[in-house]
């Protein structure tokens, strides 16, 4: 006996089947640190996790007061499952969630402090390089010599 309402439930259940869940969780020792994304978006401090959909190359920039600010580029390589034609089965027919997380750690360095002596130092060199600096005229010469102007004998 056919009965659509059964047919529509079953193949309703095998569209909604699969899922591949992709997340970066980064942390650093220290945490708190501010995270961006290679457009220079704000994630959040870490710990945080991005959610991500292609495999590749990816780079983040962490920051954090006292700290050096660090770039890491990570290479995210596909898995097996991510694999042509396999691909479409893991995605779209396996009944069950697949989380692919990708943890980076980062260990964070002190940022050097320079002496005051030097920073005065330095500053000095700046003040004199810009005192020899010359001083732009006020107005930028004619691109052209200006003509005379010739008055017409026929009129």
């Amino acid at each position: 006996m056919f009965r659509p309402y059964v047919w529509t439930i079953g193949l309703g259940c095998l569209l909604l089947t699969g899922c591949v869940e992709r997340r970066f969780v980064i942390t650093t020792d220290p945490p708190g640190a501010v995270v961006l994304n290679e457009r220079n978006e704000r994630i959040g401090g870490t710990p945080a996790d991005s959610p991500f959909t292609y495999y590749g190359t990816y780079r983040f920039t962490l920051m954090r007061d006292g700290y050096q600010t660090q770039v890491v580029e990570e290479d995210v390589q596909a898995p097996w499952y991510q694999w042509f034609l396999i691909d479409f089965v893991s995605e779209n027919l396996w009944p069950f969630p697949i989380r692919d997380i990708r943890r980076i750690h980062v260990p964070l360095t002190p940022a050097q402090m320079a002496p005051p002596e030097q920073v005065l130092q330095q500053a000095e060199q700046l003040r004199m390089r810009g005192q020899g600096i010359g001083t732009a005229p006020l107005t930028p010469p004619p691109l052209f010599p200006p003509q005379p102007i010739v008055a017409d004998a026929n009129q």
